[in-house]
Order: C-alpha cells, then sequence, then structure tokens
C-alpha cells in the first residue's frame, strides 16, 4: 500500500461521514456545507486514485467533478435560500 493509498483512505474515513452527516441537517447552510465538504472531499480522492494509478486521463473525472460540483452549489442555493426561516437570506 502506497502513502497515495493511504491518504486516500484518511481523506476517505474522515471528510465523506462528516458531509454525509451534515447533510442530513436541518438547515440549509448546514446542507450546504456538507454538500460543499462531499464534493472536495471526493475531488481529492480521485485525484489521488489517479496519480496511484499514473494515467493521465483518469484527471478528466475530478476535473469534471468541480465543475459540476459549483454548478450543484449554485443550483442549491438558488432554490433553497428562500425556504429556510420564511426569509430571502441565509442566516
Amino acid at each position: 500500500m502506497t502513502g497515495y493509498e493511504v491518504c486516500t483512505a484518511v481523506v476517505m474515513a474522515g471528510a465523506l461521514p462528516a458531509g454525509l452527516l451534515l447533510s442530513a441537517a436541518d438547515r440549509s447552510v448546514d446542507r450546504l456545507v456538507g454538500l460543499e465538504l462531499v464534493s472536495a472531499a471526493s475531488v481529492v480522492a480521485l485525484l489521488l486514485l489517479s496519480q496511484v494509478t499514473g494515467e493521465s486521463y483518469d484527471l478528466i473525472v475530478p476535473l469534471v467533478l468541480v465543475v459540476l460540483s459549483v454548478a450543484g452549489t449554485l443550483v442549491f442555493t438558488r432554490l433553497v435560500v428562500g425556504r429556510d426561516e420564511g426569509g430571502g437570506h441565509v442566516p
């Protein structure tokens, strides 16, 4: 087991459970933080796994995931921001 594989396991074991727990929270701000944490951890894990395999074409997936996570955050913010606490501002 290489150092990159150990780092990947640590990132997956540390960040994903916390992100999934936050994603199931009541407030939309907490869910947004969970979404960002899971997205960031997934990108880092995929980058580390592409380093383990040594193939350059494996970098396409994390790069596309970065763009999709930014778009997902914008859509999430646009659709949910007005539903919490009856106002238009996120506390």
